[in-house]
């Protein structure tokens, strides 16, 4: 009668554990451990090792080898102290037991996507929050080794491809909270991806709470800036002007009336999205069709020299507070930004940019940056 093999279970996702109990050791032992048990399906090369462990040719590389390699048999033996022979010491190489079989939360993971993605319906829609489930967190996230990371790329990439076809089936069933569990996770692995800010804003105003799907997404647009220099794409801003919207509803008329009133206007520019000054430059066409006015737009770069994180906010504050109250101004890009100037002709818009441009070098003196402006009128037709 053939025995049964013996199944060791490891978690790899998040916390590295054994059977649910975390192994506590130096990172170098816990390193070297996870490497054989990443790399379990084959026998390991003493030169193998060596090389990943000791790249500088210690001295003794041999002997340091020997003894890290008895401190990982410890650890496994205080897991499963019934267990001989674990890992088992063969001519110019290591390798597991062979009566032994690993089992990895990695492997279950990615078998379970693959699997989902030959599923319909219900049948993948629950295969697919299986395997999201068995992502508790990045892979080995405490081992910076250069194998480890570029397996942890993979795994992350992974889930949030699984994120991203379960989403829409979450939506069509209106689980509301389970996509808002799903997107935060997933927000915490790659901010950026634009996919699950716009689901978590839009669940959150489905469960009738714009105001937070807001918070969502001016803490997205912020960070966004910061990091990359970007504005949210068209989409985002959609979702954002609908969540504006519905936090406007159920009003009686004064209630409307008293918002258009504006109590405490800001004696500064209007800072706005591209789309929204879109839209605004757009009725300004519309009106100087009607009174045969004149006004300008004016895009400003910040040119060679500057940096761009630092001298962009410098930018901004200097448009905010230099121009007229009510002057709109939008980012085009990092460094870049556009206004319009209202009853305004191109001359006096040289003015205004003159005056721009000493209030910079004046507040900012060491700045480095090369502003241009270039100023257009704005037509009057097509």
């Amino acid at each position: 009668m053939v025995s049964e093999k013996k199944i060791l279970h490891f978690e790899l996702l998040g916390a590295f554990s054994c059977e649910g109990i975390a192994l506590k050791a130096g990172r170098k032992v816990l390193a070297f451990l996870q490497y054989l048990i990443v790399h379990h399906e084959r026998n390991i090369s003493v030169g193998e090792l060596i090389e990943e462990f000791w790249p500088e040719h210690s001295d003794a590389p041999a002997n340091a080898l020997r003894r890290i390699l008895f401190r990982a048999r410890a650890l496994l033996k205080e897991v499963y102290p019934e267990e001989e022979d674990i890992l088992l010491t063969l001519p110019g190489c290591y390798a597991w037991n062979q009566d032994i079989c690993l089992e990895l939360d990695t492997k279950q993971f990615e078998t379970a996507f693959l699997e989902a993605g030959k599923k319909k319906g219900e049948e993948q829609l629950k295969a697919l929050l299986f395997a999201v489930s068995l992502y508790r967190g990045d892979f080995l996230q405490a081992n910076d080794s250069g194998w480890a990371i570029g397996l942890r790329q993979y795994y992350r990439t992974l889930y949030l491809d699984a994120c991203k076809v379960l989403l829409p089936l979450l939506e069509k069933k209106e689980q509301w909270i389970e996509i808002l569990d799903i997107c935060e996770q997933a927000r915490r692995i790659d901010f950026a991806l634009e996919d699950f800010v716009i689901y978590q804003m839009q669940a959150l105003i489905a469960l009738g709470q714009p105001d937070q799907a807001l918070e969502k997404y001016e803490l997205f647009r912020n960070r966004l800036f910061e990091e990359f220099q970007t504005e949210p794409s068209k989409h985002v801003e959609q979702v954002c002007m609908l969540a504006r919207g519905l936090q406007k509803r159920e009003m009686v008329v004064s209630d409307i009336f008293g918002l258009l009133k504006e109590e405490d206007p800001e004696e500064k520019a209007f800072f706005c999205t591209f789309e929204m000054f879109r839209s605004i430059v757009a009725l300004e066409r519309r009106h100087l069709s009607r009174s045969n006015g004149t006004s300008t737009l004016v895009v400003v770069r910040l040119g060679q020299g500057a940096v761009p994180a630092t001298d962009g906010r410098r930018l901004e504050h200097i448009l905010l507070e230099g121009l007229r109250a009510g002057d709109p101004v939008a980012r085009l890009e990092a460094g870049s930004y556009i206004f319009m100037l209202s009853d305004t002709d191109v001359e006096k818009a040289q003015l205004v940019t003159s005056r721009l441009d000493r209030n910079f070098y004046k507040t900012y003196r060491h700045s480095k940056a090369n502003i241009t402006y270039h100023i257009a009128k704005i037509p009057f037709k097509e």
